[in-house]
Order: C-alpha cells, then sequence, then structure tokens
C-alpha cells in the first residue's frame, strides 16, 4: 500500500539526467546555471546537494511556463 508521503515532491540530479537524456556533467552544469536564475525552474541548494521542486520541473517540461 502506498501512501502519500511515498511519492516524491523533489527530484535529484539523476532523476532530471534521466528525464533528459543529457549527460553527468551537463545535468550538474544545468542545475548550477538554473540554480542562479531560478530560471526557467526552480533549483533548491542543500549543502551541495541540488534538488527540484517536482511541480516546478514537470511545469515547464510540459510546456506550461
Amino acid at each position: 500500500m502506498e501512501t502519500a508521503c511515498a511519492e516524491k515532491k523533489v527530484y535529484d540530479a539523476e532523476d532530471i539526467q534521466k528525464f533528459l537524456g543529457i549527460g553527468r556533467s551537463k545535468t550538474y552544469s544545468l542545475l548550477e546555471e538554473t540554480y542562479k536564475k531560478q530560471e526557467p525552474f526552480r533549483v533548491i541548494k542543500i549543502g551541495k546537494l541540488l534538488r527540484v521542486p517536482k511541480q516546478s520541473f514537470d511545469d515547464w517540461l510540459d510546456g506550461i511556463n
């Protein structure tokens, strides 16, 4: 039985890499650049970890923004 807590609220770099079909270094470059601008989607930095809010990324990927 799956609970609401089991659903991810944020993506990590590996998730973004898979979704976009790009390499690891390109993914981190994209996330660092996006973190600085907070566009075209949001990026959260926790220490050295980069996390992307699911809704923000999904909206961008679906062309809503």
